[in-house]
């Protein structure tokens, strides 16, 4: 329990309205210490990877986290024995396979990885990406039909189909045989199709961490597996390079937030690897678009190129981002990245504008009395392409999980909903599909998809509140900051950046370490551009660090730093490289702030 664990700098409600408390608790502790005196590594370091539950025997192997040493038997996945070696028979017939994905990130990457796989087979899949707002996601009836009329015989859905029974049984009314690599959550009763899906209450693999396009890639292992048994590859058509795919794996996996343990570790960190020797016409014309300023990051992945391949999917063309992650030729890359960073601009300010009234609904609500559990705002005419990221904002505001709703003119709405940790959202919708109140609906512990009439909304809210409440409350109680280490000024720089890297990647499952910088004078801050907020901390002794507070303007962090400059605080945030004109220096990243006693001395 968190409570468990000893304040941090004595900080027991910060600007925020939270409690520090330092990661490690006395056995992580003195694993750290353990770790420090076999391996003799910084101390810091050693307290980061304990505090993310590393041991000292396998203290080594995480530091360098191999697809090798990772990858595990495909054939431990419920039905990838069977899926493989019917797709290695369409490889080796000559079949047309059509491939389904889904819109998003993680869906034109799966969708990437199985196009460029069956090409060097001598294969030219079908591919069909479904419009989110006309179609909508997974498979329907008319595209099903429109592969059967293109010659389709067996069809592939990535990223979606566990729970598209009617349409792949209308697939195999028409005859074609069906596979479906998802990682969605599945209910009892599965489609009539080869289902490989860790996430399949029969599967025992616990592979549920990994990504669609992580699964997709363990596909290929086992498809090349058994075409290399049938001594399918020659010198004139040699084994693919498999390996060579991880940047596409790495983007799916960051994108989708899937958690960085294990294999999906291991695939971001050589992926990234792949990616910095820029071989990817689309990818290299992504990152250039996106103006990186140096080697790629997970957080690049995040926040810089998977939005711009989800634009397309969310208010432009659906197919674009697989178009790019399949274009060899740099000049049409360059052309469809360019199109992608435009449709990027355009989705952000639809996204600005529905979450003005977005958060006008929820403030309303709140300012009403209305200390609800869960945020449900709804209107007509919001674009359904931006309801995900609205909900993610509102939660990151409220503190709570939070639902985006757009209503058409028949009165079917489609939403999205992000959740809190601690917060099962998928489950919820789940049971509220089964007990009436939506019409459809699905997702993740963290985030859910729905489709509801507009007469079912005060319901679904009240059921909501029922449901989750007492799950959140627990979850707000317990909503402590870890702390992984006290810093100070003069110590951030380049060398211990790099010292924090060899813990990495990071992402969800194996947080970004967060420091402390004790009792800091707060000598500056300003609001920059889209409501950052800058400040530069100086030390005791003269040194100062450059920081910067995202999205932070209006809230309450953001109006902390502005009106106590001059003031000794504790800030609490990541360190990182800021990279400008080939000069770079540590950043702190701030996630949080408490005011220092005027006395204070660390």
């Amino acid at each position: 329990m968190l409570a468990q664990r000893r304040l941090f700098l004595d900080v027991e409600r910060s600007v925020t309205g939270r409690a520090w408390r330092d990661r490690l608790d006395e056995r992580t502790a003195a694993g750290a210490l353990s770790i420090v005196q076999r391996h003799a590594v910084p101390e810091l370091l050693a307290r980061i990877v304990a505090g993310r539950g590393v041991e000292l025997e396998t203290f080594e192997a995480y530091l360098d986290p191999t697809v090798k040493r990772l990858m595990p038997d495909p054939e431990i996945l419920t039905d990838m024995a069977a899926a493989s070696q019917r797709l290695a028979d369409a490889v080796e017939r000559g079949e047309q396979v059509a491939i389904f994905g889904d819109y998003d990130v993680d869906g034109a990457t799966s969708t990437a990885v199985l196009a460029r796989f069956l090409r060097h087979g001598g294969l030219d899949p079908l591919i069909h990406i479904p419009d989110r707002i006309f179609e909508g996601y997974g498979p329907n009836l008319e595209a099903v039909r429109a592969l059967s009329e293109r010659g389709a015989t067996l069809l592939v859905t990535v990223d979606c189909g566990t729970t598209s029974i009617a349409p792949l049984e209308e697939a195999r009314r028409l005859g074609l045989d069906v596979i479906v690599i998802d990682h969605h959550l599945a209910d009892e009763s599965l489609p009539p199709a080869l289902v490989v899906n860790p996430n399949r209450l029969d599967d025992l693999s616990r592979l549920g961490h990994l990504a669609a396009v992580g699964l997709t890639f363990l596909t290929i292992v086992a498809v090349n597996r058994v075409l290399r048994r049938r001594s399918f590859w020659n010198p004139s058509r040699g084994e693919p390079d498999l390996l060579s795919l991880l940047d596409l794996v790495a983007l799916g996996t960051i994108a989708d937030v899937a958690r960085l343990e294990g294999l999906n570790r291991a695939f971001v960190a050589k992926g990234l690897l792949a990616m910095r020797r820029r071989e990817r016409p689309g990818l290299t014309a992504l990152m250039d678009v996106a103006r990186l300023a140096g080697p790629p990051e997970p957080w690049h992945l995040g926040f810089l190129l998977g939005p711009r391949i989800n634009a397309g999917g969310r208010i432009g063309r659906a197919d674009l981002g697989t178009r790019l992650l399949l274009e060899e030729d740099p000049a049409e890359a360059a052309a469809i990245a360019a199109e992608l960073d435009r449709l990027n601009g355009e989705r952000q300010l639809i996204e600005q504008a529905t979450l003005a009234q977005a958060e006008a609904e929820a403030l309303a609500a709140l300012g009403a009395g209305d200390n609800g559990a869960v945020i449900v705002t709804a209107a007509a005419g919001w674009h359904p392409g931006v309801l995900g990221l609205v909900a993610a904002r509102l939660k990151e505001k409220f503190g709570r999980p939070a639902f985006a709703i757009a209503f058409d003119p028949a009165g079917i709405g489609t939403g999205s909903g992000r959740s809190i940790a601690g917060v099962d959202l998928g489950r919820a919708v789940r049971r509220a599909v089964a007990d009436g109140l939506l019409a459809k609906g699905g997702g993740h512990p963290m985030a859910a998809g729905i489709t509801l009439e507009a007469g079912r909304l005060a319901a679904f809210r009240a059921y909501l509140e029922a449901e989750l409440g007492p799950a959140v409350e627990a979850a707000r109680r317990d909503n402590a900051l870890l702390i992984d280490g006290a810093l100070s000024a003069a110590a951030a720089g380049a060398e211990l950046c790099a010292t924090i890297a060899r813990a990495g990647p990071f992402g969800a499952g194996n947080p970004e370490p967060v420091f402390a910088l004790p009792a800091h004078i707060l000598v500056h801050a300003e609001a920059v551009g889209q409501g950052h907020v800058r400040v530069r901390l100086k030390s005791g002794d003269g040194a100062s660090v450059q920081a910067i507070a995202f999205r932070a303007v209006g809230q309450p962090l953001g109006e902390a730093l502005v009106k106590n400059r001059g003031r000794a605080l504790h800030a609490a945030g990541s360190l990182t490289l800021d990279r400008w004109q080939g000069d770079q220096r540590a950043q702190l990243r701030i996630l949080d702030a408490a005011l220092a006693a005027p006395d204070a001395q660390f």
